[in-house]
């Protein structure tokens, strides 16, 4: 349980050094881009070798398929739940409707960033603490589970690691936008740490324990949300404001996260 813990704080630390950088700076869309593609890379290893593939080899590829399908279809549906209530909140124009998952507004994270734009959008910070927490959960879970089992966990580590950071920096960007103190911003995403690191320690404790059978489902679940989370909101904006260069920051991250799987 130790271990599980200092994993948890670990990953989730991530969430709150991103909140700090984001109510305190404004950093380049391109750097954004960077960081997003390079978690892309790693959370591509991360559900490859550690979550499917250990679902597949507990539960069979029946039970494995259908819980990265459903992890999927979850995610999708309230992820654009969460778009609508993010543009409700930004009020968007037409332009502004072509612009990528409103959840993860890198404009005001960025010092490209319009103010009277910025000042609307709060409401995609919000949504995306929101999806950080449903894409976060099952992630946190899967790396409890890697734990109990002695599997190691390396990979998944760094994936979550890489990818809570500019989630945090963005979504406190664009809650700063909207006005809100650095004192309940930072606490909101502490809030969100704490409840991840708990979801390591419940894996790593009472579903470590579980029939393998049944643990499949949630690892499976957990890699088809973060199938869905690439597809949906880390791809398509790091392409858009890094252009073709994020494919070199992609395959880095991919590379040092299956370094990481094989120790």
């Amino acid at each position: 349980m130790t271990m599980s813990l200092l994993f948890g704080v670990v990953a989730s630390s991530a969430l709150v050094l991103g909140a700090m950088i984001g109510v305190r700076f404004n950093l380049p869309k391109r750097v954004l881009a960077i960081l997003l593609s390079f978690a892309a890379g790693s959370l591509i290893t991360a559900l490859a070798f550690e979550l499917f593939e250990d679902a597949f080899e507990r539960g069979g590829i029946w039970r494995a398929a259908l819980g990265l399908l459903a992890g999927a279809l979850v995610f999708t549906v309230l992820s654009a739940l969460l778009d609508r209530w993010a543009q409700a909140g930004s009020d968007p124009t037409p332009a502004d409707e072509h612009e990528g998952s409103a959840k993860l507004d890198t404009d005001a994270a960025a010092t490209e960033r319009s103010s009277s734009k910025a000042s609307t959008r709060g409401a995609a910070g919000l949504a995306l603490l929101a999806a950080v927490t449903l894409d976060g959960v099952p992630e946190n879970l899967a790396l409890g589970v890697a734990l109990g089992g002695g599997t190691g966990g390396l990979a998944l580590l760094a994936a979550i690691f890489v990818s809570n950071l500019p989630e945090a920096l963005v979504g406190a960007s664009s809650m700063r936008a909207q006005g809100r103190s650095t004192g309940s911003i930072l606490g909101l995403w502490g809030v969100c740490a704490v409840l991840l690191v708990l979801a390591v320690m419940i894996g790593a404790g009472p579903l470590s324990g579980a029939d393998p059978e049944a643990i499949s489902l949630p690892l499976a679940f957990a890699a088809g949300a973060v199938i869905a989370s690439l597809a949906d909101t880390l791809m398509p904006e790091a392409y858009e404001h890094g252009g073709p260069a994020v494919a070199m920051s992609t395959a880095a991250g991919f590379v040092l996260s299956f370094v990481l799987s094989l120790m």
